[in-house]
């Protein structure tokens, strides 16, 4: 036990003062005369050992009430944890409210933000008011970055709105510390107010720090069922105008119910392009598509919606997309143009084709195409190999067709500084391509069945390839003798296609052949930059801007389609492309458009992080486990169930005091003793 006053403790001194009269004034036996002895029968007697019996009681009262009275003013107490707390100084108390989505999740008192924020104004209350207070949630504002009175704390609470922000305990227990050092005050505290969703609540994670005492609230919402959709993505990569996409999009279940015909729909443009249904069985996710026609080519802006209650933030995933209207193909030739692929893209509108030649080749242009084609160069400048390069670290695709009479050495530094496999020998052995394999990304979608004895192109000559196995190589054709026909190899972020003979009739047929319509086709039209359809607020990734002509005055902006948001954003060029960061400037879902000065030239999605949707909660008992296996002596569970939030605080941070037991009972051997004397005669 404890005292607050300890010199109080002096005062029991005072005891003596009832033994000393106790012991020098005992009553004595007196002799009375009486004139008649039949008055004796009206005296009451008493005995000389019943008056010392009186005399002791009286005496053990008062000691009892001077010793309970001394006990009251130095204030006893348990401490209920090893915490040294000066009670007397003063307190910095650091509060942090979740206010994260799956705090809309409602309980027997309301939403559980509700909640939180009237826990929060508990715990201010059961302190002193020169104590100081600071707030904490997962936006970590700048505001909230400094210690405040009560008055101050209060109105900061009741602003405290839902965020799509979500911070772990550690992330918290960081920044807490960081302001408790610098608060000037001798007592640290830090309270946890949060319905502890397992995402956040990583407390093997956290480290020991006996210089603040920590308390973990968690708050328990009512069952509460769950429907969202994950994500999203398209059957084929590349999207054209009035062809039929196919729309896949993954909806999970958090929660044992089972969902039957809840119907999603999809908006394109602000337009109803398609309507669905689904079921889903508890605690699983299904997989639904939409099918829909192009039907402009530009940015689209889209969203998938379902309805659910009471979590609502995660029913709409937005999403955007291109369609092309013309894609740039150049073909760089050494001799004369080449016939096929003049018939191939020189007269589909689909395709904005063009040659050069290679002595009079602008390297300037390259970037403005999607897909190059080496046709028969035999001789390639180190300027051209570097600008080669650069194309593929910014996402193009290159297709090489050997020249009929390759320098080998030279074809060898120039593919080696691209970081490719290289050629070797010419194989003058006749032979064909043995097969196709339709799971192959360029020939997905482009046959329904093939034949047994489908009739593959003849290759008479072909240059072999140098292989390794760490070259990451993917052979997608391949010859009768194993060796392959074309190949695809990702260098930086970019494809590049090659063909082991020229595509002329002399060493293949495949210029004639059914097969080189789809398969150059697909290459093509694979060559599209993927834009990414969504990003996830709060997120790092940069977006990635890859057509970007950017003069010296011009400023990027981006802003929100359903208006109310406009900023500009971070911007690092790299590599002739523009890396784009928004750090945490975007704080609502939907569709957004990047805009350069006035023209829009990118369409962006951003969700919210779904993180928050997987109702996984960590319960005390769990909490008091997870604390208890990584030996945290300074956190505590403070469970709010039976009793006054700020009497468990009281509890923890000044223990079980006694006071007020000593105080009655010092009145009951007072009320003991002036009874005794009144009524023992």
């Amino acid at each position: 036990m404890n005292f607050v006053n300890p010199l109080f403790l002096f005062g029991l001194s005072a005891i003596a003062v009832p033994i000393v009269i106790h012991l020098f004034n005992f009553r004595r036996f007196k002799k009375v005369y009486f004139t008649n002895v039949r008055f004796i029968e009206e005296l009451q007697q008493q005995t000389q050992k019943q008056s010392k019996l009186k005399h002791l009681i009286i005496l053990t009262l008062r000691i009892l009430a001077i010793i309970c009275l001394v006990l009251a003013f130095a204030q006893p107490y348990i401490p209920l944890t090893d915490s040294k707390i000066n009670l007397e100084a003063k307190c910095a108390v650091s509060v942090f409210v979740d206010n994260s989505f799956s705090m809309e999740a409602r309980s027997s008192r309301g939403m559980l933000l509700e909640e939180a924020k009237n826990r929060a104004l508990e715990i201010a209350s059961a302190y002193k008011p020169s104590d100081v207070f600071q707030l904490l949630t997962n936006d970590f504002e700048g505001r909230h970055q400094r210690f405040v009175s009560r008055d101050e704390f209060v109105d900061l609470v009741n602003e405290v709105k839902i965020s799509p922000a979500s911070k772990k305990i550690t992330e918290i227990q960081i920044r807490q510390d960081d302001l408790l050092k610098n608060s000037g005050s001798a007592n640290h505290m830090a309270y946890l107010v949060s319905d502890f969703q397992l995402s956040m609540a990583n407390v093997p994670e956290l480290k020991q720090d006996s210089g603040v005492t920590r308390f973990l609230i968690p708050l328990s919402a009512n069952q509460v069922n769950n429907l969202y959709i994950d994500s999203c993505w398209f059957e084929s990569p590349v999207t054209q105008l009035n062809q039929q996409c196919k729309l896949f999009a993954r909806v999970k279940n958090a929660s044992n119910t089972d969902f039957e015909k809840i119907p999603v729909k999809l908006m394109i443009n602000g337009t109803q392009r398609a309507v669905t249904s689904f079921d889903c069985k508890g605690e699983a996710s299904v997989e639904i598509s939409l099918s829909y026609t192009n039907s402009s080519t530009g940015i689209q802006f889209g969203s998938l919606e379902i309805t659910d209650y009471p979590i609502t933030y995660d029913d709409i995933f937005y999403f955007s997309y291109r369609v092309l209207d013309k894609l740039p193909i150049i073909s760089i030739n050494e001799q004369a143009e080449n016939i096929y692929l003049n018939a191939l893209f020189g007269k589909d509108s689909s395709f904005n084709y063009s040659n050069s030649n290679i002595k009079g080749l602008d390297y300037a242009a390259l970037a403005s195409h999607n897909l190059i084609i080496l046709n028969g160069v035999n001789s390639v400048s180190s300027g051209l190999t570097q600008e080669l390069k650069k194309f593929l670290d910014n996402g193009g695709s290159i297709i090489i067709y050997p020249p009929e009479k390759m320098d080998v050495m030279m074809y060898s530094g120039f593919l080696a500084n691209l970081g490719s496999v290289t050629f070797g020998a010419l194989d003058t052995v006749s032979t064909r391509v043995s097969g196709l394999d339709p799971t192959q990304e360029i020939y997905k979608g482009v046959f329904e069945k093939i034949p047994e004895n489908i009739d593959l192109p003849i290759v008479n000559d072909h240059y072999s390839l140098l292989l390794s196995s760490k070259s990451g190589v993917e052979t997608l054709l391949k010859l009768e003798n194993a060796d392959p026909y074309l190949t695809l190899q990702h260098l930086g972020n970019g494809k590049l296609y090659m063909f082991t003979t020229p595509l002329n009739s002399s060493y293949t047929n495949f210029g004639k052949h059914a097969l080189f319509v789809p398969t150059l086709y697909q290459i093509a039209l694979l060559s599209q930059f993927q834009e990414k359809l969504y990003y996830t607020i709060s997120s790092d990734e940069p977006i990635i801007y890859k057509d970007a002509q950017i003069k010296g005055e011009d400023v990027l902006k981006i802003t929100r389609k359903q208006g109310g948001v406009e900023f500009i954003p971070e911007i690092r060029p790299v590599n002739g492309q523009v890396n784009i960061f928004v750090h945490d400037q975007v704080k609502e879902s939907g569709n957004y458009s990047l805009l350069n000065e006035k023209e829009e030239v990118m369409g962006l999605g951003f969700n919210y992080n779904r993180q928050e949707s997987a109702l996984n909660f960590r319960k005390s008992g769990e909490l008091l486990e997870d604390i208890k296996k990584s030996g945290l002596k300074n956190y505590f569970i403070l469970d709010t169930k039976e009793k006054p939030l700020s009497m468990a605080i009281t509890a923890f941070s000044k223990g079980v005091r006694y006071w007020k037991l000593f105080i009655i009972l010092a009145l009951l051997f007072v009320a003991a003793e002036v009874a005794l004397l009144r009524f023992w005669n």
